[in-house]
């Protein structure tokens, strides 16, 4: 055999340990605690905890054994520190008493003063929940004595700030010195447009088949991180007229407020400010045969809560 065949067949030889030495002696630790264990290279930098074990096993079998049993990586524990995995599966209860307030009158009439409410919640998990709304007022501006609305809807998510509700609604007030109720089918979409406006758009057809829309935007602008000051537009429409409920047909009224709400907590802020309402058209007409006012701009003070 020739010198250099010999020497090829030497160097072949040396490539070969230096390659294979290090796999040969590669080794795989699991560590091993009372809650599980993870595996990690045999060369890791740090110090292990005088509580935790290691256990040397060949490569390609990394296992621990945890109370005399063999268990694999996919049936690990999480460790201490690991936080729990998250439930959305799991139901809560949220109310927001959005408007809580006395409005002191600036006009003449009998009464000097009124109140109004605006509250709405939900039970329910991320995709499906329950919603109850209720809204009224004593004295309104528009109508008679008062008025008072209670809606009862299925909230189903549909896609990123957005929730789709449908249900009844329930509306009663005085007129002409009686009590009068009706009721209606609810459907709408309630959720968080651009600009962080907060939306809620409603179709409502009640049980004649008249057919009317409500849609109210709220935002909210941060003066300090305690002050802040709240827009509000609320608009009513009617396709058919209902004279017993004050109601023409076109647009019914425009509202727009601002209220300045210090929060005390979080949960619990005292406010001020003023609201403007104005109705127009037919309802405007109706309004003044019942003896209303169309128009009337109102201070008002009140709690806004959540809870």
């Amino acid at each position: 055999m020739s010198f250099h065949a010999l020497h090829s067949i030497a160097l072949a030889c040396a490539l070969s340990v230096n390659i294979c030495a290090p796999v040969a002696s590669a080794e795989t630790f699991v560590i091993v605690s009372n809650k599980g264990s993870v595996p990690g290279p045999s060369n890791s930098a740090g110090q292990l905890s005088p509580s935790v074990k290691t256990v040397r096993t060949p490569l390609g079998g990394v296992s621990a054994i945890l109370g005399g049993s063999v268990r694999t990586l996919p049936n690990l524990s999480p460790q201490q520190d690991w936080a729990p995995p998250v439930n959305d599966q799991e139901n809560h209860l949220f109310t927001l008493i959005d408007v809580l307030e006395y409005r002191p009158r600036t006009s003449g009439g009998e009464r000097t003063s009124d109140y109004r409410w605006d509250i709405e919640g939900w039970y329910g998990g991320d995709y499906n929940r329950l919603w109850f709304k209720s809204e009224g007022q004593q004295d309104t501006a528009f109508k008679a004595d008062y008025d008072v609305d209670f809606q009862l809807l299925y909230g189903r998510f549909i896609r990123k700030y957005y929730d789709f509700q449908i249900g009844p609604r329930f509306e009663t007030q005085t007129f002409r010195g009686r009590n009068v109720t009706r009721g209606f089918a609810a459907i709408g979409i309630e959720g968080i447009v651009p600009y962080d406006y907060t939306m809620e758009a409603t179709l409502f057809i009640d049980q004649n088949g008249a057919v009317s829309g409500r849609l109210t935007l709220t935002k909210d602008l941060l003066l300090t991180q305690r002050l802040i000051l709240q827009g509000r537009f609320e608009t009513n429409i009617a396709v058919q007229r209902v004279e017993e409920f004050t109601t023409g047909s076109g647009l019914n009224n425009l509202e727009f407020g601002m209220r300045l709400r210090y929060e005390i907590r979080r949960e619990f802020a005292p406010y001020v400010g003023f609201s403007l309402d104005r109705s127009f058209g037919e309802t405007a007409t109706l309004v003044r045969q019942e003896g209303g006012n169309p128009s009337q701009i109102r201070f008002v003070a009140g709690l806004r809560m959540w809870f």
